[in-house]
């Protein structure tokens, strides 16, 4: 029992990162929480929320920050290869 529990929490883990979009799985080659990471390295950026979203049909992830200088801004990162886009 304790074995089938062990084996699942495993395939979970393993699964977490791949979103479904219809029929077809994508995994993102960096992930929202490293966005969201490199960002605060960057500066002295507080991230206020983070997400997912397709645009021109590439995974995106979108920042929202507040930064040291009081200003709301949102950044976007391409989930896979990690560059900011415009």
């Amino acid at each position: 029992m304790m074995r089938q529990i062990l084996t699942v929490l495993l395939l979970s883990a393993c699964l977490a990162p791949v979103s479904l979009a219809g029929t077809q799985s994508y995994t993102a080659l960096v992930t929202l929480d490293e966005a969201a990471r490199k960002i605060i390295q960057q500066g002295r950026n507080k991230v206020l929320a983070t997400r997912t979203e397709t645009v021109d049909g590439r995974r995106v992830h979108i920042i929202k920050i507040l930064t040291p200088q009081g200003r709301i801004q949102h950044i976007k990162i391409d989930a896979d290869s990690g560059r900011v886009v415009k």
